[in-house]
């Protein structure tokens, strides 16, 4: 059932009153003071409310209180305790999202309650539409002009282990294999060689990989890689089986590190050389999405492009006026910096926030 607070009717008395003209001041100025001012009904309630029956079920937690905990956490890099703890008890936040209740009730806020709301955002990429429409509204606030903005690129680690190529054929079999054991235990036991489940799966061998000597190295990421393609071919014909992410990510692995030769009986695998592996492969099951760069590692690349405000010499900046980030767009490491204008002007364009010069 949805639960939305009246924050548009002005109120008899100020709930804030108590705090005296001084430190209400202070709030006004404060961020949280632009928040609430310029920022509070731009929270995108309307596009949360499908999620949620008008009528039936539990109460949902206040959805302004709830999306606004969201975005405030990313503004101040906080963990989820860290956010509980400021929906509970910062003055700050309370004014900034118009919390005026001293119950649980108002200003309570469970790890369950706060992760649900951060995914439905992200499963719906609603923290690019709440970027863009927050954004849009402070350009017009501080009257920021856009004629002439920068654009670079930086990198971002992905918060994974960094593998050796071992490691990611290993890794996959292990999650393959896990996977399979939750969801397909008949099949698991039926099909699979034992030997090749307690080399990935026993506790006895965990490690075992990593244990051996850099002269038999190579034999061991043929023999991983063996253990791959027969996992991919045993499988190759099970439909339940080949829709599960665990499995398709076994063929990527494959198709990625590995060239075959030959048909049926006479399959062959050969595992590639280093350099033949492309920067776009796979570095970690647990992140799929991350690429590598070979300048700069693993993970991700984002473009920013922000407003520029040139001042000549002697001259002071406006602080009124800042420099605000007008378009964030997150790719994979290995993409080139060369294609990266062209949609950073598309969506400004889109936006009334176009530069003239970049």
């Amino acid at each position: 059932m949805i639960t939305i607070n009246d924050h548009h009717t002005k109120r008899l008395f100020d709930p804030w009153a108590y705090l005296g003209p001084k430190r209400h001041k202070l709030l006004e100025k404060s961020w949280a003071g632009l928040f609430r001012e310029h920022l509070f009904n731009k929270i995108p309630v309307n596009k949360i409310v499908c999620y949620f029956d008008k009528y039936m079920g539990r109460p949902t937690k206040e959805l302004f209180t709830a999306i606004g905990a969201v975005i405030l956490q990313q503004v101040h890099d906080l963990s989820d305790e860290e956010t509980i703890t400021s929906v509970a008890f910062n003055t700050q936040w309370h004014y900034s999202l118009d919390i005026t209740g001293e119950s649980d009730e108002a200003k309570y806020l469970c790890e369950k309650t706060l992760r649900s709301f951060r995914k439905i955002i992200i499963k719906n990429n609603l923290e690019g539409y709440i970027f863009e429409d927050m954004t849009d509204k402070l350009l017009g606030v501080f009257n920021v002009d856009t004629s002439i903005q920068r654009l670079d690129s930086g990198h971002i680690f992905s918060n994974m282990r960094d593998l050796r190529r071992l490691e990611i054929f290993t890794n996959t079999i292990e999650k393959f294999l896990r996977k399979m054991k939750n969801t397909y235990k008949n099949l698991l036991d039926t099909l699979i060689d034992p030997e090749l489940k307690d080399r990935y799966l026993s506790k006895k061998s965990s490690g075992c990989f990593a244990k051996v000597k850099p002269s038999k190295a190579s034999k061991t990421l043929q023999q991983a890689g063996e253990d791959l393609l027969y996992l991919v071919e045993l499988f190759s014909t099970n439909r339940e089986v080949k829709k599960l992410h665990a499995y398709r990510l076994l063929k990527r692995v494959l198709s990625e590190q590995c060239n075959l030769t030959g048909k049926g009986k006479n399959k062959k695998l050969q595992i590639k050389q280093a350099k033949e592996v492309s920067a776009d492969s796979l570095q970690n099951p647990s992140d799929p999405d991350a690429t590598y760069d070979g300048h700069k590692g693993k993970g991700y690349q984002v473009q920013i492009m922000e407003t520029y405000q040139p001042y000549g010499e002697g001259e002071k900046r406006d602080k009124s006026k800042p420099n605000l980030i007008t378009h964030v767009s997150v790719e994979q490491a290995h993409e080139h910096d060369s294609n990266a204008l062209q949609p950073a002007l598309d969506n400004t364009k889109s936006r009334g926030c176009c530069p003239e010069e970049v």
